[in-house]
């Protein structure tokens, strides 16, 4: 099957400006996301969809096909992952060139694998019955345990009556919760062609370790620190 990673990164951030190619140890954010790509035995080809002149040099600096800039339209703060990967597959299918499975990875989770990468594209492709594989992480704390406010008042979200008093049994006695953390995610070009959709309804759980995300300078900062202490890793993307 052939196989292309996609990789979004839009110059528009505007809680933590140029985001993407903020420095880690180095290496621009987005950089990373390359690098992993590349080094993928069974990724094909790696893109980068960008807006940005300056984010598209990093690209190819790093290795990345880069062979056009994303209208502005398709790179604003409501714009959808699903506008910039449909961009690409038409790009493509005016060329020939539309892979069959499309493997995501987010810049905003700089810190992966490329053999855990490899690894999901091989079990999605023996799942046929999947329209997506999307990678996850157990949440320190059942979502059972969580809360909504209503008309200022505290709801247990997991309680069938809202009640709070439910939240406060052992964390044991509530089911393991997941949160999607853009480590990888694998998608399937016919399924997107035929619903416009991503993912849809029969997405396969790819179970990570924790993978950290940027969404403030905090996290930029503990991502350094983070990333520092894994020589291994940065010396296998970028050595």
């Amino acid at each position: 099957m052939t196989v292309f990673a996609l990789i979004g990164a839009r110059s528009g951030s505007k809680g933590v400006p140029d985001k993407n190619i903020y420095p880690l140890v180095g290496h621009p954010l987005l950089a990373w996301s390359v690098a992993c790509a590349r080094r993928c035995g069974l990724v094909d080809r790696v893109l980068l969809s960008t807006d940005s002149e300056e984010y598209a040099e990093v690209g190819l600096r790093y290795g990345a096909e880069v062979p056009f800039l994303r209208p502005a339209g398709l790179a604003a703060d409501h714009s959808l992952d699903t506008d910039f990967v449909i961009h690409t597959l038409d790009w493509l299918a005016e060329r020939g060139e539309e892979p069959e499975l499309v493997v995501h990875l987010r810049p905003t989770t700089p810190l992966r694998r490329p053999e855990v990468v490899d690894r999901a594209v091989a079990e999605f492709q023996g799942l046929e019955s999947l329209t997506a594989m999307r990678s996850v992480h157990e949440m320190s704390e059942s979502a059972y345990k969580t809360f909504e406010i209503v008309d200022g008042l505290l709801r247990g979200v997991g309680s069938s009556d809202g009640s709070v008093e439910a939240t406060n049994a052992p964390r044991q006695q509530f089911p393991g919760t997941y949160v999607g953390n853009g480590y990888v995610d694998v998608l399937r070009t016919s399924f997107i062609r035929s619903s416009g959709m991503l993912h849809g309804e029969y997405v396969g759980a790819y179970l990570t370790e924790v993978a950290r995300e940027v969404d403030s300078p905090e996290d930029l900062h503990y991502l350094n620190y983070l990333a520092e202490r894994q020589g291994d890793l940065v010396a296998k993307l970028f050595g």
